[in-house]
């Protein structure tokens, strides 16, 4: 079974995606349970990119404990002493240097001939070779480059000491077929290819970057990058969940494996939903709600004689439990502790003190409480709980609100908010509904210039009494802001989700 190593860029080219930017908890966070998760290689940012990209590249060197912490920059100096220097506390250093290759940006961004091009890639990994034994080098927009030119610069790059050469389809643009071509030519026509890793970095464009990255693994492709919910520029990268369980589930064909422990796939996926407040869709392969659901009478009929009938995979497999044990206002801590675990989630005794008393409000509020339940107050309450220490004096929190609507005429809402000691409240009658009244009222005493871009809700199990998950995502300027809130009370979740999302500006 022939290694193949897992690349995870959530960190950089994930946080790329419009409205998905992480603050620095949120990050430390996400790089912990990603180590947890078994990856080989987490990217950690982008160091040159800004102060916060370089501090929150350094601490995550210091805080991973088993995966290579990996830093981008271009073929520039400053950029590769900016990784240099991030990178400094890491185990495991490595420096991703990157270059474009193909035609269209040679002419058009770089303005540079090949033999520039050559030696300005050769120059960065030798530069990057004086600190650091680890250079991955990519050749961007490699799918879109002359078979003749990219064998030229992987033989020269890995001649100066490159032992990861990434072939990226920077802008989605290849098929299965092609990309396996690529790979399989580089494997037999670059003479010293024996002495590096392949790699490939694919966009989903085209809905096609898990099957690109698959072809390539077939091809001889030892590495694959790729992101938690596939996040990414544009439509996306290669979904790290898609492919884990490919390669897992379809050994007998790929002759491969990972070092992925799957049963943290659904657990990751949720935590990077929560922090980022990118909902994964509801048909979503593998951490999507409905990967495992079943409503054809015929497929239901089938799974309840043999799951095999209709599941290539086990639920447990990734982490999510096949039953759905409800939990009452009676039930004590250890049913808690035992069903959090089942779930994935791997809780601290402060932790779980604060599920039990969150719980323990919502069990007061429904007969019921589901896993649903449970995942959206772990998902919430424990991840402001871990981010508290960092962020308690600057971020609004909801104290109290007062609404009043009736048909026909303007909602009326009173609020109150606080951060840290200052408390605030004031009030708007003139909202065009609800929501506006309430956004109006957080907005004016925030004195944040921000606009409602889109909203949206979404329960957390079935029925009257289920928790609503909604979701925020604001617009202030150029950029965009998500916030998520979770509440039996619709409106309460809302309020939290418009300062959640009102807090990253300041986070920001």
């Amino acid at each position: 079974m022939r290694q193949i190593i897992i690349f995870d860029t959530t960190l950089r080219d994930g946080e790329q995606s419009p409205g998905a930017s992480m603050n620095f908890s949120e990050k430390m966070e996400v790089a912990t349970a990603l180590d947890e998760l078994g990856i080989d290689v987490i990217e950690a940012g982008f160091p040159i990119a800004s102060p916060g990209d370089f501090e929150a590249v350094a601490e995550v060197a210091k805080i991973v404990k088993n995966a290579s912490v990996c830093g981008l920059a271009r073929c520039v100096d400053k950029d590769i002493d900016a990784a240099v220097e991030a990178l400094k506390q890491a185990r495991k250093p490595r420096i991703h240097i990157f270059l474009a290759t193909s035609p269209i940006h040679r002419r058009y961004k770089l303005k540079m001939s090949e033999d520039e091009v050559v030696a300005r890639a050769v120059e960065g990994v030798r530069r990057s070779r004086n600190y650091c034994d680890d250079i991955e080098f990519s050749c961007e927009d490699a799918c879109r480059t002359e078979y003749g030119f990219l064998r030229r610069v992987v033989e020269a790059v890995i001649d100066a000491g490159a032992s990861t050469v990434n072939i990226p389809d920077t802008v989605g643009y290849t098929t299965p077929p092609e990309m396996f071509a690529r790979i399989d030519m580089l494997k037999k026509h670059v003479p010293n290819i024996d002495k590096a890793v392949i790699s490939v970095h694919c966009h989903n464009d085209l809905g096609m970057a898990t099957a690109n990255s698959l072809a390539a693994v077939t091809a001889g492709a030892g590495q694959i990058e790729c992101t938690i919910n596939a996040l990414g520029e544009r439509a996306g990268n290669c979904s790290l969940e898609e492919v884990a369980m490919a390669l897992k589930v379809r050994a007998d064909v790929f002759k491969t494996q990972t070092n992925i422990v799957t049963r943290r796939l659904y657990p990751m996926s949720r935590l990077v939903a929560t922090v980022t407040g990118l909902r994964v869709p509801q048909n979503k392969p593998i951490v999507g709600r409905n990967a495992f659901a079943h409503e054809s009478g015929i497929h239901q009929d089938g799974v309840l004689k043999e799951p095999t009938t209709y599941e290539i995979m086990r639920p447990e497999d990734i982490g999510l439990p096949k039953n759905n044990l409800v939990l009452g206002k009676h039930s004590g801590r250890a049913a808690i502790v035992d069903r959090v675990k089942t779930l994935g989630f791997d809780l601290t005794a402060d932790q779980v003190d604060l599920l039990f008393e969150e719980f323990k409000k919502l069990a007061d509020r429904k007969k019921e409480v589901f896993d649903g339940d449970l995942r959206a107050l772990l998902q919430q309450r424990i991840h402001e709980q871990k981010t508290q220490p960092q962020t308690v004096a600057r971020d609004w929190t909801l104290v109290d609100y007062d609404l009043r609507v009736r048909s026909g005429k303007d909602a009326q809402v009173h609020i109150t908010i606080r951060r840290g000691e200052e408390v605030l409240t004031g009030s708007n009658d003139g909202g065009d509904g609800p929501i506006d009244s309430m956004f109006t009222a957080i907005r004016t005493l925030t004195k944040f210039d921000i606009a409602l871009k889109e909203m949206d809700i979404k329960s957390a199990t079935d029925g009257e009494d289920a928790l609503a998950e909604v979701t925020i995502l604001l617009n202030r300027g150029e950029s965009l802001y998500r916030g998520i809130g979770v509440s039996t009370d619709t409106f309460e979740a809302t309020a939290i989700a418009i300062l959640n999302a009102v807090n990253r500006i300041g986070d920001a």
